[in-house]
């Protein structure tokens, strides 16, 4: 071994030599590392192919839930464009519908715009209604009112006037207007006034003053002569004898005699010296006042009547007999009269003339 090592090698004399296999001691066990090797290969190879028909098996099962998910996404994708069809149809209906609806809303928009202005103008036309229904009642119950006033001064009785201010509040109470409460709190007010005041009847008055004009012939004068009463006829009668004829006679002519003086005590002088001529004057002089009295009273004219019939009772004191009974009921009568037309004055209504020209200025 040492002889062949320490040989020439050809290739160090620049000659090509065929290559020859120098077997060693160190390269002997290499048959036995080979046969080791193929149990690991043959190992992998089936892990490989394992790993391999795995994988196909997977690659198969992948393909197939891919299939599923091809078929259920074309499904959906089929759905899909079947509703996003119905949706395209619906959007379009609903843009119809809109476009209707927005017609319709318009049309509606202009009646009610219509309808509104209608009415807008129905209550203003009903404002002006009631504004003129208001003036023609304010209108109306003013000239009532005044006509009952006039009808009052002219009969003396407040009956009329009571009768329209009931008249009035009863058509302000039908009417219901707010703007006419303080006319019907005015009216109330008057009512009231009326129904509390004592007015003498005018009418009663009157006819009292008439009897008192009627008296006036009959009443007796302060020197009248008083009436013979004839006890009997002077003419015998049959059956009674010639003594009681002449006592008879004789009574009558005592009688005679005692009226041809009178004595009496006249308290007026004036009334003494009365002729009968004059007499008749006195009692024209009394009508003439009592009916001047009765002319002031349906006047209204009160002071002067009061005047009238207080000369026309200093004139039945003055001059007529004061112990007959019918001088003392006419002076009766006329003191009565005289304070009755005390109460004469009628009560104003100046409530309800002050609230009515208010109502009528439209305030």
């Amino acid at each position: 071994m040492n002889a062949e090592s320490n040989a020439p090698s050809p290739a160090l004399a620049g000659e090509p030599t065929p290559a020859a296999h120098v077997v060693t001691p160190d390269a002997a066990p290499a048959p036995a590392a080979g046969a080791g090797r193929r149990p690991v290969a043959r190992a992998l190879v089936l892990v490989l192919g394992a790993i391999a028909v795995v994988a196909l098996l997977l690659s198969g099962l992948l393909w197939q839930k891919l299939a599923l998910i091809q078929e259920q996404l074309a499904r959906q994708s089929a759905d899909a464009g079947f509703n996003a069809l119905e949706a395209r149809s619906m959007a379009r209906q609903a843009q119809d519908l809109a476009r209707e609806t927005a017609a319709r809303q318009a049309v509606m928009d202009a009646r009610l715009s219509e309808v509104a202005l209608q009415r807008s103008q129905l209550e203003e036309l009903m404002q002006s209604l009631s504004r003129s229904r208001d003036e023609n009642l304010v209108v109306d119950i003013d000239s009532a009112i005044r006509l009952a006033q006039q009808q009052a001064q002219l009969t003396g009785s407040v009956e009329p006037l009571l009768a329209a201010l009931k008249s009035a509040e009863q058509r302000l109470a039908r009417a219901a207007q707010p703007r006419l409460a303080v006319l019907q709190r005015a009216i109330a007010r008057d009512l009231g006034r009326i129904r509390g005041t004592t007015v003498s009847d005018t009418p009663t008055l009157l006819v009292r003053l008439d009897e008192v004009v009627r008296m006036a012939d009959e009443l007796p004068l302060a020197n009248a002569v008083a009436p013979l009463v004839a006890t009997g006829s002077l003419k015998p009668r049959s059956d009674e004898g010639v003594v009681s004829w002449w006592q008879r006679s004789l009574k009558i002519l005592t009688q005679e005699m005692r009226g041809l003086v009178r004595v009496s005590r006249i308290e007026q002088p004036e009334a003494a010296l009365l002729s009968p001529e004059q007499s008749f004057f006195l009692r024209e002089n009394l009508k003439l006042r009592l009916l001047n009295a009765r002319l002031g009273l349906l006047a209204r004219q009160l002071d002067a009547s009061r005047a009238d019939l207080s000369a026309a009772a200093a004139m039945i004191r003055k001059y007529f007999d004061p112990g007959s009974r019918r001088t003392q009921a006419a002076n009766a009568v006329l003191l009565q009269m005289q304070g009755q037309m005390k109460t004469l004055e009628l009560p104003r209504v100046d409530d309800t003339l002050a609230a009515l020209a208010t109502a009528a200025a439209g305030r």
